[in-house]
């Protein structure tokens, strides 16, 4: 039986925040998700969706408000659903992202967990222009015939123009629109998901903040884009940071934005960046962190827990350009690394040897299946990194790592829901010794969490 119909309004009252930053109350005791309220607020609902277990309402009106609630400073805040708590206080935000890893725990429940060590989340003393790396949608508005970048509405592809985003790093975003101008100047054909005609998709830029070097990448169809000549050089003339320009090519039909092909239009192939004084070439589809300031405390967090004395020899899993086992380096014996992507591999090899690094080793693989090869040639690791994407440890890697377990086991997570998950196999053999969570994404329900595990006594 359904207790609520779309478009019936109700009273309720916020208990908490979920995953998504969304407001949570209870309806005769029916879970009901209230995206913009705030815990602790008296609020009048309108449903949109309702289910036998559960239902979605719009927040109308707050009789009752919360002492942490803010006004957005963003323009676009009820937009583009890229932020979801901007109308939440900072220090209430933190606050938050440590009780998430906490709900995470308590529905997963790995062994022991109520005895785990939750420490205070770390944020950021200022937490706006963050990102590093814009990646925004291109469409033909032909309202009013112009060219324009963004991003999409949230679960939708109704793009919303963005000219100035508060989270992204400012030159990111006078290079986009700065090319989005010239875009309409030579009038480039922009493609139509629906009419399959047009050539460019998306337009990535991404700053090395250390270095302010930018590169950006036009995402295509095909790569024969009329006006190229010219668009190339007014980019060059209107924006001297700009070092790269890299054509990428996406025939498919897909929502992985970047297809395999990328070709080099003009400059480098690479720009440069630095964390915690290492630096590191990046190509256009090598992953980093997009909060670099952050990503210098989440390293160091890494480091802290894996208490390397210099004789250790660590595994960087997932490994990507190096990042973490390159800042790591100096304080281990040696540092072994893998990477599906040849490119990064490629990268990682590259920024090891302009640090002078000789105890790093660089290998295009699975982890799970490169770290059985290494210990049958004679690699034993004292300690193993992991950075997983958000849908947490393969299950395969998880496998590997129960069958071939190591003194200290450091999980650098981006999701709190997949890292509990992954938790519940690794508690049976590891000890959770901390959680530390990292605000990467002020104003977003993400966080990151460092995790310190060490083998059990047998």
């Amino acid at each position: 039986m359904v207790l609520l119909q779309p478009k019936q309004k109700i009273q309720l009252t916020i208990k908490k925040l979920g995953i998504n930053g969304e407001g949570i109350g209870y309806y005769r005791k029916l879970i009901v998700f209230v995206p913009n309220a705030l815990p602790d607020e008296e609020v009048i609902v309108e449903i949109t969706r309702a289910t036998p277990k559960y239902a979605e309402g719009k927040l109308r009106k707050i009789l009752k408000k919360s002492l942490d609630r803010i006004s957005p400073a963003c323009k676009f805040y009820d937009q583009c659903g890229g932020c979801q708590l901007q109308h939440l206080n900072y220090s209430a935000q933190l606050d938050f992202k440590r009780d998430l890893l906490n709900q995470a725990l308590n529905k997963f429940k790995p062994q022991g967990y109520q005895n785990y060590e939750l420490r205070p989340t770390i944020g950021m003393d200022n937490p706006w222009y963050y990102r590093n790396k814009a990646q925004f949608q291109l469409r033909f508005n032909q309202k009013n015939k112009r060219i324009e970048a963004g991003l999409y509405r949230e679960n939708s592809h109704q793009l919303v123009a963005i000219d100035d985003c508060l989270v992204q790093e400012k030159t990111t975003q006078k290079v986009l629109n700065t090319i989005t101008r010239l875009l309409n100047r030579y009038q480039i054909p922009i493609y139509d998901e629906r009419k399959k005609t047009g050539l460019l998709k998306t337009l990535m830029v991404r700053i090395g903040v250390k270095t302010g070097q930018v590169q950006v990448v036009f995402i295509a169809v095909k790569d024969k884009i009329p006006q190229l000549a010219n668009l190339l050089r007014l980019i060059k003339e209107q924006l001297p940071e700009v070092v790269s320009i890299m054509l990428n090519l996406q025939p498919k039909k897909t929502s992985i934005v970047m297809g395999d092909e990328t070709k080099v239009l003009w400059g480098k192939e690479t720009i440069d960046e630095q964390i915690n004084e290492v630096s590191f070439h990046l190509s256009a589809r090598a992953f980093f962190q997009l909060n670099p300031k952050q990503t210098e405390v989440l390293y160091q967090q890494a480091i802290h827990a894996l208490d390397l004395s210099g004789t250790e020899k660590v595994v960087d899993a997932y490994c990507g350009v190096g990042t973490i086992g390159l800042s790591l380096a100096k304080y281990a014996k040696e540092v072994r690394g893998m990477d599906i992507i040849p490119s990064a591999i490629e990268d990682a090899k590259e920024n090891a040897k302009k640090l002078g690094l000789t105890n790093t080793h660089y290998e295009v693989g699975t982890a799970e299946k490169l770290l059985p090869k290494w210990l049958k040639e004679g690699f034993q690791p004292d300690a193993i990194v992991v950075d997983p994407p958000r849908t947490g440890l393969d299950q395969k890697l998880l496998k590997a790592l129960l069958q071939h377990p190591v003194k200290t086991l450091v999980y650098v997570s981006c999701n709190v829901s997949t890292l509990a998950q992954n938790l519940v196999e690794l508690s049976q053999i590891y000890q959770v010794d901390y959680l530390q969570s990292v605000d990467m994404f002020p104003h977003t329900a993400r966080c990151e969490v460092v995790c310190k595990l060490t083998l059990k006594q047998k």
